[in-house]
């Protein structure tokens, strides 16, 4: 069961941990790649604030971006700015993230909301969305933190909510994701040949969020590792 107000926990303290990994870095270092193609680390900070604003939106019954050219204009505006700046950004968007949330004491916590393209998810499950943002675009930035420094309990939920999200696709066969301490998922479709997929849940994780190796590391038996779709 979703625990929105346990989760809204972990965000306060991955924005912390961000934050002050953010912190220690100079205005060359803001500047400089990322590992999102394309991407600088100043375009993550940006997307960061932004995409706080837009859960705002969300949580209010408001589109969550007013279009996907907005959206990408707002990021690339926001990408050059200095260190200082991006930082207190950071601090006022996700202000207004906790304010959205503790505005209504007496919320609806189970009704739909709708998020980008038309996806749609209860309300509860909004703040493990932000965690989701944090969490893995604070391992893109790349500043040191890993998928292996993730906390344990966020990778297996990721890991849950990927193999969910991949459940039934029919691009893929079959697949049991076994972690190295023995959890066990199971997603993809219903045909094909059966595939198991080991290995410690980070480097799991980082298979099916396409980070890391992309599991180019794992076990699969001597089976060709199974092509995800794009998430």
């Amino acid at each position: 069961m979703i625990d929105h107000v346990h989760d809204l926990a972990s965000v306060r303290e991955a924005t912390d941990r961000l934050l002050s990994g953010v912190g220690k870095l100079d205005n060359s270092a803001v500047s400089g790649a990322s590992r999102l193609p394309g991407w600088t680390r100043g375009h993550l900070l940006s997307h960061l604030a932004r995409n706080a604003d837009a859960l705002v939106n969300v949580l209010r019954g408001l589109p969550m971006y007013t279009g996907a050219e907005a959206r990408d204009a707002d990021i690339e505006a926001g990408a050059a700015r200095p260190l200082d700046v991006q930082l207190a950004d950071l601090r006022d968007s996700h202000a207004r993230f906790l304010a959205a949330i503790e505005e209504d004491p007496d919320a609806d916590w189970s009704r739909i909301v709708t998020m980008r393209n038309g996806v749609t998810d209860a309300a509860a499950n909004v703040p493990f969305r932000r965690l989701i943002e944090l969490s893995l675009h604070h391992v893109d930035l790349n500043i040191g933190y890993e998928l292996e420094d993730l906390p344990e309990e966020f990778t297996g939920r990721q890991i849950d909510w990927l193999a969910q999200r991949f459940s039934g696709h029919t691009g893929l066969p079959p697949v049991t994701v076994t972690a190295a301490d023995g959890r066990l998922w199971h997603t993809g479709g219903t045909e094909g040949r059966a595939v198991t997929v080991s290995g410690p849940a980070p480097a799991l994780l980082g298979w099916l969020a396409g980070r890391g190796d992309k599991g180019a590391g794992l076990d699969t038996g001597g089976a060709p590792l199974p092509a995800l779709p794009p998430l």
